[in-house]
């Protein structure tokens, strides 16, 4: 199974208040060097170059940009950003404002990586490809502190290639040290209009300029049209909306555990409480594990968009007599069944989370200890086990009454949180996605008592990941049916959340809801 898309951490960089007296002084000369934040690409020239000779430039870069150099590397063999991150900047030793700058610098470069490579192949007068992927990394993460970063270009430069004669030696340096020259010499603009110009086919132009594959923004235009968020009329400006939110890191969103937290800890630690979900809130910067709630597990950090879809599988009332038995079918890494924990446990039903991978099923366990504490001290159960979900509908028929399939997916509606992901899925994935995906909703529907309910919900609007899957399903059964998800899906002042669709499935998008691009169709057996 594939790393559950919806994660947040590491999806934006902590931050703490600047120590007084020599060490704010320190930290402000280092700012002047440094920079924090993304350019205004629309209004910036030419930066301007050292004059510095290149023998004369740093010999290393410094612990933040090593660390986020280390973690490209990471993810070019496959590692995931939000869990490689924190452990690059502990072992890098790498804490506050550098911190904040090592996480806008690595998500930076992994979101516009298709863009900078471009620019890149031009500076270098070479394609990207052919550039050792070491040397190349270091290229991308320079290109981002030139283009995407208020950083001078001086102090970019000189970081650049003093890492560059880290990992690749002096000949790396001297290559380096002419392609950030000739990127500092033209603005983020001009080399837009340069490897993008305007008579470039629409979706490669589109592709080019927010740094997607370009099979990736057409499954997101065939999204936004086949779910009716846009029409042929309005298909262009949604789009580039879309593809823009994807590119803004993304707020870092708590959730209450019903009955386990209270939104007041959450708002008395600095937190905002959300408009959108009736258990949520907004952390606004620093660790959110700095919270008692969330070191605790009363409280985690989830997108609003999955606490939507959870709330809206326990509020569908059921048609079942005796007992309520919930569950989740593919619970790794265990934030959605997190929160059905906790409902589960005020709604006195019982629980269980399966997980087909041993490691992710104790992932869950330790999500839900305090939800499993909580359920033995009112006499309900709350299991955490491994197994097959395509096996759970024959081996245990109708006994659910609650059943939750959060399937694997490609998890293009999250790529504000895993930027990876847009240039790691390949549309060959949809051949052994699909089949699973139809499995697992068939398994549901088979564990799933007559009178129960069934959410199925992928982190991907893609609609062979969606639409299809609930259609092709539905058109082999005559026990089932599909229900209308969208009164179910209500914000905190409890109004129907807007703009989802022509049902009766739901489909949340970043650039409308500020959530992870969220799909969920409910069904009802007969």
């Amino acid at each position: 199974m594939n790393e559950r898309a919806g994660d947040q951490h590491g999806g934006r960089g902590w931050s703490e208040r600047r120590g007084s007296g020599g060490q704010g002084r320190r930290d402000e000369r280092r700012d002047e060097r440094r920079g924090h934040g993304r350019g205004d690409r629309g209004h910036r020239g030419p930066r301007r170059y050292s004059a510095q000779a290149q023998s004369q430039r740093s010999r290393s870069a410094d612990p933040a940009r090593s660390a986020a150099y280390h973690v490209l590397r990471a993810v070019a063999a496959g590692a995931y950003a939000n869990l490689e991150l924190p452990k690059a900047l502990r072992d890098g030793r790498v804490h506050g404002r550098d911190a904040a700058f090592a996480t806008e610098l690595t998500y930076g470069t992994l979101r516009m990586q298709g863009l900078y490579d471009a620019i890149i192949s031009a500076a270098a007068d070479r394609p990207a490809a052919r550039i050792d992927g070491h040397l190349l990394d270091v290229l991308r993460l320079g290109t981002h502190q030139l283009l995407g970063m208020r950083v001078a270009a001086h102090a970019a430069a000189d970081q650049t290639v003093g890492l560059a004669r880290n990992v690749a030696g002096q000949g790396a340096a001297g290559l380096t040290n002419a392609v950030m020259r000739r990127i500092s010499e033209h603005s983020l603009d001009e080399w837009i209009a340069q490897v993008a110009p305007d008579d470039l086919a629409p979706i490669k132009r589109l592709a080019l300029v927010h740094s997607h594959p370009e099979w990736v923004v057409k499954a997101l235009r065939q999204g936004l049209l086949g779910h009716g968020a846009a029409t042929p009329e309005t298909i262009d400006a949604e789009l580039e909306a879309l593809l823009a939110a994807d590119n803004a890191p993304a707020r870092v969103a708590l959730v209450a555990r019903p009955g386990l937290a209270e939104m007041a800890e959450l708002e008395d630690a600095g937190a905002e409480r959300s408009t959108l979900s009736p258990v949520g809130a907004h952390w606004p910067q620093g660790d959110p594990g700095s919270i008692a709630a969330v070191r605790q597990g009363r409280a985690a950090v989830q997108d609003e968009g999955s606490q939507l879809l959870a709330l809206a599988l326990a509020a569908v009332p059921v048609e079942t007599d005796g007992p309520q038995r919930w569950l989740d079918l593919c619970a790794g890494p265990g934030g959605k069944a997190g929160l059905l924990a906790a409902l589960a446990v005020q709604e006195g039903a019982d629980l269980v989370a399966n997980e087909v991978s041993e490691h992710r099923t104790e992932l869950v366990r330790q999500t839900l200890a305090p939800a499993i504490a909580a359920a033995e001290a009112s006499g309900r159960t709350i299991e955490v086990r491994t197994g097959d979900g395509r096996e759970v509908g024959e081996d245990e028929p109708e006994r659910y009454t609650r059943v939750l399939v959060d399937a694997p997916c490609t998890g293009l509606g999250a790529l504000r949180r895993r930027p990876e992901a847009r240039w790691r899925r390949q549309p060959s994935d949809l051949g052994e996605l699909g089949p699973l995906q139809r499995d697992l909703l068939a398994s549901a529907i088979d564990a799933t008592a007559p009178g129960g309910v069934i959410a199925y919900a992928t982190c991907s609007p893609h609609l062979s990941e969606t639409t299809f899957v609930v259609s092709d399903v539905l058109k082999k059964r005559d026990d089932v049916e599909q229900i209308d998800a969208r009164p179910f899906l209500r914000d905190a002042a409890g109004e129907v959340v807007a703009d989802t669709g022509d049902g009766p499935a739901v489909q949340l998008w970043p650039h409308r809801h500020g959530t992870d691009g969220m799909y969920v169709a409910l069904l009802r057996k007969r």
